[in-house]
C-alpha cells in the first residue's frame, strides 16, 4: 500500500497539516520540524501528490492558450515554443480556437475558469474580455496583438522589416505592388501594409490591396487567379505581389507558375514568417521569432502566476528581411 501523508505525519510526531507546509517549504515551519518531517518522507518513500498540492495552492497546474485558427504552420510553431516551456514548468497546456465561434467570448471566460492563466493570440476575443478577465486576477498575456497599458504582451516588430521590404521590391525593379492580405483583420498585418506600402510609395512605387479571405496558401492561389483575370483588361499584372504571409505567397507563386508565368521573371514576390516551405521555395520573406513569441508567452504568464512581479511588461522581438530568389530575377538571389 503506498504511503500516505498520514502515515509521515505520524512517524515525525507532527500533524497532517505541519507536514504539508513543511513539504512546501513554507516558512512558518522551524528547521528542525522541517527536517524530522523530511527525513520520514525519505524513510517511507512518500511521494507528494502534485494534484493534492495543486488544490491546496488553488492552481490547475494548467495553462490555456487561445488561438484564432489552429490551421498551418506559424500557429504550429507558436504552440512549439509554448509547450517546450509548459513542459519544463510541469503543466499541462489547454488549447482553444475561435475560428467559427459565435460564442467565444463565454469559451474564452470559461477556459480562464479552468486554468491559472491565458494566452490569447491575434484577434479572438474583444478588449473588454480581456480587461474583464484581467480585473478579476486572471494572468494574462497577449500575443501578436495591439498591446493594452495593463496586461502583458509579445509581439514581433512589423515596421523596421516592412520598410526595409518595401525598399527592396523598388530596388528590384517593382514599380507597382499587390499587396495580398487585409490590412483590417490583425494588428500585425496592418503594420506590414503600412509600413511596406509608405517605403515603396516614397521610393516612386504604387501600393494597390487584394483582400483575402483568409491566409491559407488556397487564398494565395485565388489571389493570382484574380490578378490574371484583370490582366486581360489592364494588359498588365503588378510588378511585384508582397504578401501578407508565407501560405499566401507560396498559394501565389502556385497559381502564377501554373498559368505559365515564371517568378521572378514575370512578377516578383514575398511573404512573411520565414516558414520552413519558404526557404525550399526560394522565397523572399520577413523572418519572424514565431517559436520565441511562445516561450516568451510561457515564460512572462509564469511569472504572472507565481506574482514574481507587478508592472506589465511589453515585449517586441526583433525580426529579419531575407531576400531569395523570388524578387531577384537578376542576380538570381542568395539563399540563407
Amino acid at each position: 500500500m503506498a504511503t500516505t501523508i498520514r502515515d509521515v505525519a505520524h512517524r515525525a510526531g507532527v500533524s497532517i497539516a505541519t507536514v504539508s507546509r513543511a513539504l512546501r517549504d513554507a516558512t512558518s515551519v522551524t528547521p528542525e520540524t522541517r527536517a524530522r518531517v523530511t527525513q520520514a518522507a525519505a524513510d517511507l518513500e512518500y511521494v507528494p501528490s502534485q494534484l493534492g498540492r495543486q488544490l491546496a495552492q488553488g492552481r490547475h497546474a494548467a495553462n490555456g492558450i487561445v488561438f484564432p485558427d489552429l490551421s498551418g504552420p506559424y500557429y504550429a510553431e507558436v504552440v512549439l515554443g509554448y509547450e517546450s516551456v509548459a513542459a519544463q514548468l510541469d503543466r499541462s497546456v489547454l488549447i482553444l480556437s475561435t475560428h467559427g465561434r459565435r460564442d467565444a467570448d463565454t469559451l474564452v471566460t470559461g477556459l480562464a475558469a479552468r486554468c491559472d492563466g491565458l494566452v490569447v493570440l491575434g484577434p479572438t476575443v474583444d478588449d473588454e474580455v480581456v480587461h474583464r478577465l484581467n480585473r478579476r486576477g486572471t494572468p494574462i498575456v497577449l500575443v501578436a496583438r495591439t498591446p493594452l497599458v495593463d496586461v502583458d504582451s509579445v509581439n514581433a516588430e512589423n515596421n523596421a522589416s516592412g520598410t526595409l521590404l518595401g525598399e527592396h521590391l523598388v530596388a528590384a525593379g517593382a514599380r507597382t505592388i499587390l499587396f495580398v492580405g487585409d490590412p483590417e483583420a490583425t494588428a500585425d498585418v496592418a503594420e506590414r501594409f503600412a509600413a511596406i506600402s509608405a517605403a515603396a510609395e516614397r521610393d516612386g512605387a504604387s501600393v494597390t490591396v487584394e483582400p483575402v479571405s483568409d491566409f491559407s496558401e488556397e487564398a494565395g492561389v485565388h489571389a493570382a487567379r484574380q490578378a490574371l483575370a484583370r490582366r486581360r483588361t489592364t494588359k498588365s499584372l503588378p510588378d511585384a505581389f508582397a504578401c501578407a504571409n508565407d501560405e499566401l505567397a507560396l498559394g501565389l507563386m502556385l497559381g502564377l507558375r501554373d498559368a505559365g508565368l515564371r517568378v521572378p521573371e514575370d512578377a516578383i514576390v514575398s511573404g512573411w514568417d520565414d516558414v520552413m516551405a519558404a526557404r525550399y521555395a526560394g522565397l523572399t520573406t520577413v523572418r519572424q521569432p514565431m517559436r520565441d513569441l511562445g516561450v516568451h508567452a510561457a515564460q512572462l504568464l509564469d511569472q504572472l502566476i507565481n506574482r514574481t512581479r507587478e508592472t506589465p511588461v511589453h515585449e517586441v522581438l526583433p525580426t529579419e528581411l531575407i531576400v531569395r530568389q523570388s524578387t531577384t530575377p537578376t542576380a538570381g538571389g542568395t539563399t540563407r
